[in-house]
């Protein structure tokens, strides 16, 4: 098994000229070792990547023990598509049942071809900024730009201490359209301060590992409401955007007070 770890119970076994329940038994009970899939990453990080990563962790670590307003003056803001209808999730449909009851059963769903991109910013107090991408539009470094200039008009309305003050953050990811010239001019221009984010590094971005799940759990289980249907039926038919908005806005509404909790 050390020379080949892909082996199989049945080739070894016919290498050692033993059964295969003998050296299935060996392999998990004897010598506690198992057969594994190996898990799907998204990307494999190089060695220079992961000491970046740790670098500028321990950097914003610092810096937030140095300064205790440093968390208050962050406003993150990432992109994730809203679908159309989000099936519910293995945790959702899981209930409870007696040892003599069957197995609960669903049949296989899948997100619908309806989808919107929605961008939102937040802080501490909560969102701060969000926004749905007209359909048909790309998101560019025009077009972020644009983005980003709301931002800050929303900033100015929001959180007039930090406006006021000039000294809040911006934290976003390595997106193509962030990381622009036209962007870094613009940020330049209007002298916002950016924080460093390593790449490939999601774990890493609030939006991603908080702010967008919580925010998809309330729009699958909002998915199937008869009245949040016609409500999103009714608001797409008058106003021509996206049918979700409602759901996407109540969901979000929510974040706000949840937020507040996640520092």
């Amino acid at each position: 098994m050390h020379e080949d770890r892909r082996r199989t119970i049945k080739d070894t076994a016919a290498i050692v000229n033993v059964s295969y329940g003998t050296v299935q038994t060996i392999l998990t009970c004897d010598l506690d070792i198992h057969h594994l899939a190996a898990k799907f990453e998204p990307r494999l990080l190089t060695p220079e990547q992961k000491e970046h990563r740790v670098a500028i962790c321990q950097e914003l670590r610092q810096r937030a023990v140095d300064d205790p307003s440093f968390m208050s003056r962050v406003i993150t803001g990432d992109e994730s598509w809203a679908y159309g209808y989000d099936p519910e999730t293995k945790q959702q449909s899981s209930q409870w049942k007696s040892p003599g009851s069957p197995r609960p059963k669903k049949a296989r769903q899948s997100r619908s071809a309806t989808k919107s991109m929605l961008i939102v910013f937040f802080d501490i107090r909560g969102i701060v900024h969000h926004e749905f991408v007209p359909e048909g539009q790309t998101e560019n470094a025009e077009f972020y730009c644009n983005v980003l200039r709301c931002l800050r008009e929303d900033i100015r309305r929001k959180r007039p201490e930090l406006w006021c003050a000039g000294n809040w953050l911006l934290h976003d990811d390595n997106a193509p359209s962030h990381g622009a010239l036209v962007t870094r001019e613009f940020l330049a221009h209007k002298g916002i301060i950016t924080l460093p984010h390593p790449p490939y590094s999601p774990d890493l971005a609030p939006c991603d590992f908080f702010l967008f799940p919580k925010m998809k759990l309330q729009l699958s289980q909002s998915a199937g409401d008869p009245a949040g249907i016609a409500e999103c039926s009714w608001y797409a038919s008058r106003t021509g955007l996206p049918a979700r908005v409602p759901a996407v806005a109540t969901a979000l509404g929510s974040m706000c007070r949840c937020t507040k909790g996640l520092f």
